[in-house]
């Protein structure tokens, strides 16, 4: 089941809704986890290092993924008032409180991939 935004919003306006959506809706996808891991990783980042890192993420998807996650208060936007402009990204408070879950997430991929491989065919 793909998770969408939508579903977050009938979180909102429906608390008997699953809390597990709500999350997936939040965290899930192609790129949210993978800009998750890298802002995890070097702390605070630019948009071209996110942009060069993700690889074949085009500009649109990509802004509209860091918006995403901006606006669900997983990370903060920096602007430098320089020339040329300059605009670091990091995660929040809320955003490094995903790092257990994401932690686990990673420890369950890989235990299932073991799991996979070693089940005869």
């Amino acid at each position: 089941m793909a998770y969408n935004r939508t579903q977050l919003a009938n979180w909102v306006s429906n608390p008997d809704a699953c809390a597990v959506e709500t999350a997936l809706a939040t965290i899930g996808g192609k790129w949210k986890l993978r800009i998750y891991d890298l802002l995890r990783r070097e702390q605070s980042v630019r948009y071209n290092l996110i942009n060069t890192e993700l690889g074949d993420i085009s500009e649109k998807t990509l802004t509209a993924q860091l918006r995403e996650m901006e606006q669900d208060g997983i990370i903060t936007r920096i602007v430098y008032a320089e020339v040329p402009p300059r605009v670091e990204y990091s995660l929040t408070p809320l955003g490094k409180s995903l790092e257990t879950v994401f932690d686990a997430l990673a420890n369950w991929g890989r235990a299932f991939t073991a799991d996979k491989t070693s089940m005869p065919d």
